[in-house]
């Protein structure tokens, strides 16, 4: 963009008359040096109009160039940078900073009108239809934020403040200028208007924009495609709005794909969502919350790591006082094609629902398990899900899908399918089945809780499950606390495992993708309310420094788990507790892998095979089944198991060995 400009010499103004260019003044009109007025032809132009200096080609679809400059438009009121290309605007453009190396072709209408805060501060009612729970989004706003606005209504100060600070940051971008950044391209689009488009945005071929941010950048573009209509909206760096897509009030975090005929309203989509052919309704969707499938409804609830099946359905609305039910799906659950769920319910994590559920069931302390649907009613099989293979996949599957190339990321998410969050979840799961066999006695085939129903045999089962799955996350904290570090005595052992810090203990709080102790989340709001933490940027800080010093604040709570798992202080831990302790991790790990094993292998049994070499024998079956899945022992999956158990297994007996001297030297 050019820093100087000049009016426009009477040459030039008969140049530019004489090519078919008209003005209401001329003397409005300024130019940088350099400028060509032989680039601008057909054109008329009001208001007050700065232009740059075109020079270069510009590079179109299917290897087509063509000289920067304006054609066949009618600006008003608009500073246009070097080397921009703007032709065929059959109304016109008002009102915009328009920078470098910016394309417009072929558009309808592109305008500012009046104070515009271009979506910044617009109310969107998530979670519950009939409000309460509303966020005022704006262009950083992040999933952790947004948990907190939308759920700890019950600290009315904290909320309250910070949604202060969302005013000040909207005042500060609020203007009656809109700025289409450098590289922008805007090729066969309709109407636009009251929108902020960031640095190397492209939108081809859109019906409507309308106040709305798109806060894109050279490092990670937004794509907003054929056919989408979308108002009261902010759209983060690497989204990508296109097929139709239709949505109102809502925020599009990063990386985030919107496509084939989705509708969202009222909703946020945090960091690599996915939304496809279905709808969102007051949706707080946490990162990686993926929806394929037509007729599939999301509804009023929170989810993160959510996959949904097709046909997904959820009811929020009983006919007596509105659609004022909620729901919670803890991360990393799905939902099988047909599923339903009556509001409001709770899922637990890493759950998998299936059929269809008309009771308001609390599963939050059963994490890892099966909901099913028998005879109309639920059924809960606890803990089932860990020895799944698609849980691991999943859990391995989403750090490789994470699409943000921008270094400046908004989410802090953590992946871990182990962690203080889950395992106390288990802890609490295992003394919950516990209370329920001795309270319920052994002739019951069935025990119900929380209105859901678990079957007697599965009781034993889920307990044997989550203390497998406690055993390793801790087994696991162990030997990395202690990897590559020699010892002359158990003195040396329990300094190293001494926690580096207090904060830690107690409950964990899933933030939306971000795990952090309760008690450092509480200094938080604290600070909030009392006006100690007053800016966005600081409460930003606060969460990176969560996630940052994450498995600091993990041992903390593991080594208190130890504690009373041993009956003992860190002080009075030996070589040989963990030794004991280690070959304990060893078995569950392998034990676990071996069901996971186990597991996979069903995905090559024969009834796997069905529909394979169709039209010859059966060895011609299997052959086309392995011509097209592989085998069981080369499948990836199945090597990466093997490859663990050897890697754990190594681990594992290497720490032992090295307990194991120092015993004999003691």
């Amino acid at each position: 963009m050019a820093s100087k400009f000049r009016s426009l010499s009477a040459e030039e103004i008969a140049l530019l008359a004489g090519q078919g260019c008209s003005c209401d003044d001329w003397s409005d009109v300024q130019v940088a040096d350099g400028f060509d007025a032989a680039k601008v032809k057909s054109s008329h132009f009001s208001g007050k109009i700065k232009l740059g200096v075109f020079e270069k080609r510009v590079s179109f679809f299917g290897g087509v160039t063509k000289p920067s400059g304006i054609s066949n438009a009618t600006i008003h009121n608009c500073t246009i940078g070097n080397n921009v290309y703007i032709n065929h605007i059959r109304n016109y453009v008002a009102n915009y900073t328009i920078e470098d190396d910016v394309v417009i072709d072929n558009v309808d209408l592109l305008a500012v009108e009046g104070q515009s805060s271009f979506g910044n501060g617009t109310e969107v009612a998530v979670v519950n239809e009939a409000g309460g729970r509303e966020i005022p989004i704006y262009d950083r706003l992040s999933a952790h934020t947004a948990y907190v606005i939308a759920f700890y209504r019950h600290r009315p100060k904290v909320v309250e403040n910070i949604r202060k600070m969302i005013t000040d940051y909207t005042k500060s971008v609020t203007s009656s200028i809109g700025l289409l950044a450098t590289g922008t391209r805007i090729i066969n689009c309709r109407i636009i208007k009251n929108v902020k488009i960031g640095r190397s945005a492209v939108l081809e071929g859109v019906n409507r924009l309308e106040n709305g941010s798109i806060n894109s950048s050279a490092d990670d573009p937004v794509y907003i495609g054929p056919g989408v209509f979308a108002e009261d909206f902010i759209a983060c760096s690497g989204s990508k709005i296109t097929d139709g897509t239709i949505i109102s009030k809502c925020f599009v975090g990063q990386g985030t794909i919107l496509a084939k005929q989705y509708s969202a309203e009222n909703s946020v989509f945090f960091a690599n969502c996915g939304g496809f052919h279905g709808e969102a309704c007051a949706v707080f969707a946490g990162p990686y919350t993926v929806t394929h499938h037509k007729s599939t409804l999301l509804i009023a609830g929170l989810f993160s790591f959510l996959n949904a099946g097709s046909g997904t359905n959820q009811s929020n609305h009983m006919y007596k006082l509105g659609p004022v039910h909620q729901g919670i799906v803890e991360r990393g659950s799905k939902t099988a094609s047909d599923s339903y769920m009556l509001w409001p319910a709770k899922v637990g994590a890493f759950s998998v629902v299936m059929g269809r559920h008309y009771r308001n069931s609390d599963t939050s302390d059963l994490p890892f398990s099966y909901l099913i649907e028998h005879e109309d009613e639920s059924v809960l099989v606890p803990g089932v899900n860990l020895r799944s293979v698609g849980t691991i996949r999943d859990a391995r599957k989403w750090p490789n899908r994470d699409r943000r190339k921008d270094p400046v990321q908004l989410d802090y998410i953590n992946f871990n399918l182990l962690s203080p969050y889950t395992i106390q979840k288990m802890l609490n799961g295992t003394e919950l089945l516990k209370n329920i066999r001795a309270t319920s006695g052994e002739t019951s085939d069935y025990f119900t809780y929380h209105s859901v129903k678990i079957k007697n045999s599965s009781l034993d089962k889920g307990i044997m499950l989550y203390r497998m799955g406690i055993d390793k996350f801790l087994g696991n904290s162990l030997i990395k606390r202690l990897e590559k570090k020699e010892f002359k005595n158990d003195r040396e052992i329990q300094e190293a495992l001494q926690p580096d810090t207090d904060i830690g203990v107690g409950k964990w709080i899933d933030l939306a993708g971000l795990f952090a102790p309760e008690q450092i989340v509480e200094g938080l709001l604290g600070d909030i309310e009392s006006g100690k933490v007053d800016t966005l940027e600081q409460m930003d800080d606060t969460f990176r420094s969560m996630h940052e010093n994450y498995y600091t604040y993990e041992w903390t709570w593991a080594v208190n788990i130890l504690q009373q798992k041993l009956g003992k202080t860190i002080e009075q831990v030996t070589a040989k507790d963990v030794i004991d302790l280690t070959n304990e991790w060893k078995t569950n790990v392998v034990k676990l892998d071996r069901m996971l094993y186990a597991d996979a292998k069903k995905e090559f049994a024969a009834t796997a095979q069905i529909g394979y070499g169709l039209d010859d024998s059966e060895n011609a079956k299997h052959s086309d089944f392995e011509a097209v899945r592989g085998t069981f022992e080369k499948n990836s999956f199945v090597s990466e198991i093997e490859k663990h158990i050897t890697e754990k297994t190594g681990l594992g007996d290497e720490l032992i060995n090295r307990m194991k001297k120092l015993r004999s030297s003691l």
